[in-house]
């Protein structure tokens, strides 16, 4: 074979069914023997796009996602859904044609050395040479994403080597599976030491973040509190893991986070962390700024656990596999009949939630974001793949919607890439073939990608969007409301044009326009029963500003309810 040929039978040893591309000069030998094989290939509008579907197909799914593109402006073009994965701990694989090695360096059309755009943006990122087997190069790095603390591994394929002539050994992919196999466990003395801080503490906290975004996962920490019951928040990456309809699911934290969670914070005396960043948008988090509750972490990802040891002194902490300490805790639990009493906290904790519940401007004379979430929220099911873009409208749908499952809440967290939800829910489709497929995303974020109405169009993929378009960049304009005295500058993108008609010349078979309130219910009740591409376009208010919101900078102290939250 030659080595194109070999990695695409390695793709499939691996049991890869699916791939997203677009193709060009130097990537054509692995296009063309993908073509000869049983795996699949969408064509996305761009590159980018490709990257994304990978990574809404790694999101919802069990397996990485896999991106085909060609060198120069291509690969260039996957940066941020790369960057964006990373942030995000999502395994994927990106193969880039590159021009031939005797062409590197040499001002050579469309050649750029990958590895130093990639370094650090990527897990790892690998030039394949003539010493290396792409068999083993592809199966390593397959597992090697999925390994650990998960990411992309952007892989860079010379020409030259695509079409040379090498031996295929079929090696067994569990071997490189195995190499990566690393379970740790809580001895009993850690769970003890654990169950001593929770039992101490009179109003624990849990934390949960994307570390747990797992089926498994879930099922663990669900059984926890199905047994403690302690109140829970979540991180937006974290949406979904929780029984989110328990009395003892607060909801998400954050700079947008509900006012339940972002209260609940500010009381706690132990706060217990799994699978999360501490990142900036959680603003002000325990051990930072005054807050004097204990800390335990767990957390896959060795630096990330020395970096909070460091800055955060935690009483507690654990490097492994969230799902297995859960096992052990539970475990441990069970054998020593571990019991709390937290009584007063967790009703404490349900009077913020109905002290303080979700409201919006609801005598406005225009649609509100809020509202659209609101009646949405109803007709969401444990079988609802949702993807968002970026903006008030992603915030509004994580405040809101109720999602059952994890793997069912796709957004991009830390990079924050507008343009995600279309080529997303385009991956997450192919990754869940029997799921509802639901891509909400605002005006500005949707422009960032617009050509994937064309791919979903194309293939008739049964995906439903839902567009809020308030002609403007929502998020941003509200930050130059607090900042800038309402001085809206390079945020304003007010238009005539129909987006559900361009939907409708790109081959969605429902396509409605929605602008008076009368229209939204019924219009929403049409999406989510069509089948098919189908496309709703909101038209909402472009004043609509987004609470709650910890201004920039600030603590939970000083989170901004806003005018339509009950305080009483």
């Amino acid at each position: 074979m030659n080595n194109a040929q070999i990695l695409t039978q390695s793709l499939i040893d691996l049991g890869v069914r699916q791939i997203f591309g677009f193709s060009g000069a130097t990537i054509l030998p692995v296009f063309h023997a993908i073509g000869e094989s049983s795996i699949e290939i969408t064509v996305s509008a761009n590159e980018q796009s490709c990257a994304f579907a990978a990574g809404g197909f790694s999101r919802s799914g069990d397996d990485p996602g896999i991106a085909v593109v060609t060198s120069g402006p291509a690969i260039t073009n996957t940066l941020t859904a790369v960057a964006d994965a990373y942030a995000d701990s999502i395994p994927m694989l990106i193969f880039a044609g590159q021009v031939a090695r005797t062409k590197m360096g040499t001002d050579e059309f469309q050649h750029i050395n990958v590895e130093s755009v990639f370094a650090n943006a990527a897990k790892k990122v690998i030039l394949v040479t003539e010493l290396q087997s792409v068999e083993e190069v592809v199966k390593d790095a397959y597992y090697f994403a999925k390994s650990g603390k998960p990411g992309p591994v952007v892989i860079d394929f010379p020409y030259d080597i695509q079409i040379a002539n090498s031996e295929y050994h079929a090696l067994d992919p569990d071997r490189f599976r195995r190499k990566y196999d690393e379970e740790r466990h809580l001895s009993n003395n850690q769970c003890r030491q654990f169950y001593d801080l929770l039992q101490k503490s009179t109003k624990p906290l849990l934390y949960i973040g994307g570390g747990l975004n797992s089926q498994a996962a879930s099922n663990r920490i669900r059984a926890f509190n199905r047994r403690f019951a302690v109140p829970s928040i979540n991180s937006l990456m974290g949406k979904g893991i929780l029984d989110e309809t328990a009395p003892w699911s607060l909801g998400m934290l954050g700079m947008f986070g509900v006012p339940c969670a972002n209260k609940a914070i500010q009381e706690t005396d132990l706060f217990v962390a799994f699978g999360v960043r501490w990142d900036d948008r959680v603003s002000q988090k325990v051990g930072e700024f005054g807050f004097k509750a204990d800390i335990a972490y767990f957390d896959i990802n060795p630096e990330k656990v020395q970096e909070v040891r460091f800055s955060r002194d935690p009483k507690f902490s654990f490097i492994g596999n969230a799902e297995t300490a859960l096992d052990d805790l539970l475990n441990y639990a069970e054998k020593k009949d571990i019991q709390l009493n937290i009584s007063p906290w967790q009703e404490q904790t349900q009077c913020l939630k109905e002290k303080y519940p979700l409201d919006f401007n609801r005598t406005a004379a225009h649609i509100q974001q809020a509202e659209v979430m609101e009646l949405l929220s109803h007709h969401i099911t444990k079988d609802t793949k949702i993807t968002t873009g970026v903006g008030n409208h992603q915030m509004l749908a994580a405040q809101y919607l109720t999602t059952p499952s994890p793997k069912s809440f796709l957004t991009p967290g830390g990079f924050g890439p507008m343009g995600f939800a279309l080529p997303a829910a385009i991956g997450a489709y192919h990754a869940n073939p029997n799921s509802a497929i639901l891509a909400i995303d605002g005006d500005g974020s949707l422009l960032m990608n617009l050509g994937e109405l064309f791919t979903i169009g194309r293939y008739q993929l049964p995906i439903k969007v839902l567009m809020l378009n308030n002609h403007g960049d929502g998020m941003v304009r509200n930050i130059q409301d607090f900042l800038y005295k309402g001085k809206h500058v390079a945020t304003q993108k007010e238009t005539e044009v129909n987006f559900s008609k361009i939907a409708q010349e790109l081959g969605f078979l429902f396509h409605a326009r929605v602008q008076d309130r009368d229209q939204l219910q019924p219009g929403l009740e049409k999406l989510m029963a069509a089948s098919g591409p189908s496309f709703l376009e909101v038209v909402c208010d472009n004043n609509e500003i987004l609470y709650p919101r910890i201004p920039t900078g600030q603590g939970y102290k000083d989170m901004v309810l806003g005018p339509y939250i009950d305080r009483d």
